[in-house]
């Protein structure tokens, strides 16, 4: 009969091997594991990717994280135009543009979510760099194409100077919601 010490040794040569080898794939998961500390076998990250349910705005959109009502999630470091009336915020120019360029950018997508320092905001969002996975930098290419400004709220500054940069040009190339309203040039 085996003694307890062998078996012991044969799960520790055993299971890491296994472990190693389920984290070596990067995987689509929706579920509740985003901060489960998911690691590829040379120690980075892991992606998680998600499926993108529905679009609010120009800088918010929720995602099936696997709970019953899902995951919203506010872009870092930006802000589009509101598209409708809410609350104190009234509609303003260029909201309903913005909006519809998410929802094109992000229909039928799926989205891996980078965090900074603050994890959610006092709404109970999700603050996050959002990207494609193409690569493309959701937050960077709503600013680059005007269809959102730079809003920096800290400690969520990681890209600020990037989103400044791109902010700018936009300007100066009057895209997106820099061509028509006279009161942003």
């Amino acid at each position: 009969m085996l003694s307890l010490r062998t078996i012991l040794m044969a799960l520790c040569l055993v299971l890491p091997a296994s472990a190693s080898a389920q984290a070596a794939e990067t995987e689509y998961r929706t579920g509740n594991d985003a901060e489960s500390g998911l690691r590829n076998s040379d120690g980075t990250a892991g992606q998680i990717w998600y499926d993108v349910s529905r679009v609010v705005d120009g800088d918010t959109f929720w995602v099936d994280d696997g709970s019953v009502k899902g995951m919203k999630v506010r872009l870092i470091g930006i802000n589009a135009p509101e598209p409708r009336n809410n609350g104190t915020r009234p509609k303003a120019f260029f909201g309903t543009e913005s909006t519809i360029y998410l929802q094109r950018l992000l229909k039928d997508k799926k989205v891996r979510l980078e965090y900074d320092i603050s994890r959610h905001d006092r709404y109970g969002r999700t603050l996050a760099y959002a990207y494609l996975e193409d690569g493309t930098f959701i937050n960077a290419h709503l600013v680059r194409n005007g269809y959102a400004t730079v809003m920096t709220v800290p400690p969520n500054v990681k890209h600020q100077q990037t989103f400044t940069e791109l902010a700018a040009k936009a300007r100066r190339q009057n895209k997106g919601l820099w061509k028509g309203d006279p009161s942003a040039k």
